[in-house]
């Protein structure tokens, strides 16, 4: 039997802590870690502010030499545009040994509806 990518986060989700926005900014204001599991262009587009970005595809593999999973204690909020990718992540870092793991529910489009802030990439590439 193949499972679904639906069926691969419903099968992780018990297992993963997931909070929403009023929580997550009061987990943000006292220090969380925010670390955006969306692809690149996708957090150079907007992302939340202070969030430091590791692609989903990867994240499993930097956590031996980014120094934002250095410390398998700390309390992790993770963030991907709609909850899907974070509850995955979350789930494998578990796995690993990290015991603050968070999942944003919503994702960033929930933050954005919400009408929290977000920290958009200004760089002017014209001439």
């Amino acid at each position: 039997m193949y499972l679904t990518p639906q069926q691969l986060v419903a099968e992780a989700k018990p297992h993963v802590r997931e909070i929403n926005i009023d929580i997550a900014v009061a987990h943000i204001n006292a220090g969380s870690l925010i670390v955006d599991v969306r692809e690149p262009a996708e957090f150079e587009a907007a992302h939340l502010p202070g969030a430091v970005n590791i692609p989903r595809g990867v994240i499993e593999f930097k956590t031996v030499d980014h120094p934002a999973l250095a410390n398998k204690a700390a309390e992790i909020l993770l963030v991907c545009k709609t909850g899907g990718r974070s509850v995955l992540s979350a789930f494998n870092l578990q796995r690993m040994g990290y015991t603050g793991v968070l999942s944003l529910t919503g994702g960033f489009d929930g933050w954005v509806a919400h009408h929290e802030k977000v920290d958009k990439d200004n760089t002017d590439f014209g001439g």
